[in-house]
């Protein structure tokens, strides 16, 4: 399962991580978010042990939303060793996710 990633635990989970992050910011009411939202599910499995995988509801957690400029949901961060390396936005395919977040393991 996907980590629950907030404004305090941020720091801590991603930018401290030793392990390349794929951060979804997502909200309840966005219906794009709920169609990638079991891929992030998915991806988290299937990457257990090779990467953290999180979301982060953006209603509940408007402090890093804001820090990393999230306008548009879902947005998708991917960072190593506390940078943004790559992003994406929108409703994407997961083999899209996939390789963002492959090409940073």
């Amino acid at each position: 399962m996907a980590l629950e990633i907030t404004d305090a635990n941020f720091e801590e989970l991603v930018l401290n991580s030793e392990k390349p992050v794929m951060v979804d910011f997502w909200a309840e009411w966005c219906g794009p978010c709920r169609m990638i939202g079991p891929v992030v599910e998915e991806m988290s499995g299937e990457y257990e042990g090779k990467a953290i995988i999180g979301k982060v509801n953006v209603d509940h957690n408007p402090g890093v939303s804001a820090k990393f400029g999230v306008r548009n949901i879902p947005t998708v961060l991917f960072i190593k060793d506390g940078e943004v390396t790559d992003k994406s936005v929108g409703a994407v395919p997961k083999a899209q996710l996939a390789a963002k977040l492959d090409a940073i393991l």
